[in-house]
C-alpha cells in the first residue's frame, strides 16, 4: 500500500507563511527597534572604537536634570521622564508625542571604566562616551624571532 500526501486545506493553512513574513519584517535592520508597531523610546545607536564605547539617544523635550544614567558591570541604563507641555484641563485634538517615564537597558560590548563616563545633551540628542577599561583595549603583541 502506498501512502499519499493529503491536501492541507485546513483553516490555518497559511499560518506558517504569515508568521514567517511577520518575523522577517520585524528582523529587518530598519525595523529592529519596532515591536508590534511601537518603537522603543528613546531610539539609541551604540558603536565603539579602540578606546571608547559611544551611545547616542534621541530624547527631545527632556531636560538633563530629568535624565539618570548608570553603568553597572556591563550594563548601561538610561532613565528619565518627558513631561507633558500642558496641564490636565486642556483638550488634545491630537497627541502623538509620548510623555511619561522611560528606561532603556543596554548590554555594553566591553568592560568600562565607570568613573570616567561622560554625558552631553545637545539639541535633544544625549551622547554618552564610555571609556573602555584597560583590560578591554586592544594590545599590540610583539612577535619575536628565535
Amino acid at each position: 500500500m502506498m501512502l499519499q500526501r493529503m491536501s492541507t486545506a485546513w483553516p490555518f493553512g497559511d499560518l506558517r507563511s504569515e508568521i514567517n513574513r511577520l518575523f522577517e519584517q520585524v528582523m529587518e535592520p530598519s525595523n529592529r527597534g519596532l515591536i508590534f508597531g511601537v518603537r522603543s523610546f528613546p531610539a539609541i545607536n551604540m558603536w565603539e572604537d579602540d578606546e571608547f564605547v559611544f551611545a547616542e539617544a534621541e530624547i527631545p523635550g527632556v531636560p538633563m536634570n530629568d535624565i539618570e544614567i548608570n553603568v553597572v558591570g556591563n550594563e548601561l541604563s538610561i532613565k528619565g521622564q518627558r513631561k507633558c507641555c500642558c496641564d490636565e484641563s486642556v483638550t488634545f485634538h491630537r497627541q502623538e508625542r509620548w510623555t511619561g517615564e522611560f528606561s532603556r537597558f543596554l548590554t555594553l560590548p566591553a568592560a568600562i571604566d565607570a568613573d570616567k563616563v561622560e554625558a552631553v545633551l545637545k539639541n535633544g540628542v544625549l551622547t554618552i562616551k564610555l571609556p573602555k577599561a584597560e583590560a578591554a583595549k586592544p594590545r599590540r603583541v610583539e612577535v619575536k624571532t628565535r
